[in-house]
């Protein structure tokens, strides 16, 4: 454990950086680079974009950004549910999670296998008959059919991860995806509209109704979905 704001402040003042060509050179608005030598977290506007600020500044610095990350994570992170906890708590659930995805998709396997046996045995050992048996369909299930009025947002993190937060409808909706998308997975969201808070814009591609799409890039952004259009706004100034 380690002071995150003093060990900023200290590795820019033995580069005799100024805080305003640290703002110059990182884009950074220097009113946040003095929160984060302040760990003064409350003036930023939002855990996304403190790390994605935070990991930039050490690295500018150059300081382990991952390193400074974890730190303010471990320590810092607020899930809006259930208060503090570290992000590997949250690695952790949604392995676990998809585990029992997992396991409750192979018994139901199993369960469709024992049935269709059982019909078939029953037919074949019961004289067969006129009636008409029914064998399970074990076709997958196709996804949710798609209102007109909604969207369908597809998420892919391509040159690398990123936060994401996604809520239902607006920035004070029902949670559907918080985390970090890792480089390879994807996200699909179906809804009237969507509100997005991005951490690293650069490392994701998306698509709306099946078609490109474009992010606003070099910060964090908050993003804005509806079924006709992708609206980004930087939280650089």
């Amino acid at each position: 454990m380690f002071e995150i704001g003093s060990s900023l402040r200290e590795a820019r003042l033995r580069k005799g950086i100024e805080i305003n060509d640290a703002e110059r050179d990182t884009k950074i608005r220097s009113k946040y680079l003095r929160a984060l030598e302040t760990e003064s977290f409350d003036v930023l506007p939002g855990q996304a974009y403190i790390k994605s600020f935070l990991r930039s500044y050490a690295d500018y610095l150059d300081l382990d950004g991952h390193l400074f990350v974890d730190e303010y994570t471990s320590r810092f992170w607020v899930d809006e549910e259930s208060g503090p906890i570290r992000s590997r708590r949250i690695r952790i659930r949604e392995k676990h999670h998809r585990r029992a995805e997992r396991r409750m998709a192979l018994l139901t396997v199993i369960g469709i296998a024992v049935v269709t046996a059982l019909v078939i045995a029953a037919w074949n050992y019961g004289g067969g008959g006129t009636a008409e048996t029914k064998i399970p369909n074990l076709a997958p299930a196709t996804r949710p059919h798609v209102l007109p009025n909604q969207a369908v947002f597809v998420v892919r993190a391509v040159d690398g991860a990123s936060l994401l937060e996604t809520r239902k409808g607006g920035a004070t909706g029902k949670v559907l995806f918080q985390g970090t998308l890792e480089k390879g997975e994807k996200q699909r969201f179906v809804a009237r509209q969507l509100w997005l808070n991005v951490g690293s814009p650069e490392n994701l591609v998306v698509m709306l109704g099946g078609r490109p799409a474009t992010l606003g890039h070099g910060c964090p952004q908050v993003v804005t979905v509806t079924r006709r259009q992708v609206t980004s706004k930087s939280s650089c100034g």
